[in-house]
């Protein structure tokens, strides 16, 4: 049983929620890539328990292609063969920046960003990262 929606707050605030559509659909020009950005969106549901949010970027992932093992190990990406490195780097940063009240985004999951992203597409990265976080939250705490 889920529990009752308490706030409509795409239309309560729609100016505010405006604006995080148009960083999204700014981020959808971005050099990362959709399956990138939807990799980490993904990740960072599964920490913050956001099941609409999960549903939603498992299946566009899934639309395009993502095999279910890969989506599966998701969570152990740490160890799941089906990723790459660039993927793994952009994973450590999500969840670095995810529990940054714990790990204040430290340089030794800032610094391999450099070897796989240009500083354009770390910026969109951290704004991707940013947004779901701001998604999440308003999802979570709004019961979507």
């Amino acid at each position: 049983m889920s529990a009752p929606k308490r706030l409509p707050y795409h239309t309560l605030a729609r100016e505010a929620y405006q604006g995080l559509g148009a960083t999204k659909k700014a981020l959808e020009k971005s050099s990362l890539g959709k399956q990138l950005i939807e990799l980490v969106w993904l990740r960072m549901s599964q920490i913050n328990g956001c099941a609409f949010c999960l549903e939603m970027h498992a299946a566009a992932l899934r639309a395009d292609g993502v095999p279910d093992a890969k989506l599966d190990g998701l969570a152990g990406w740490r160890v799941a063969e089906h990723f790459t490195e660039r993927e793994r780097v952009a994973l450590a940063w999500t969840e670095s920046l995810t529990h940054v009240d714990k790990t204040h985004a430290p340089d030794e999951d800032f610094d391999p960003l450099k070897s796989y992203f240009s500083d354009v597409e770390i910026a969109d990265l951290t704004f991707a990262i940013a947004l779901m976080s701001a998604f999440n939250r308003l999802a979570v705490g709004m019961r979507q």
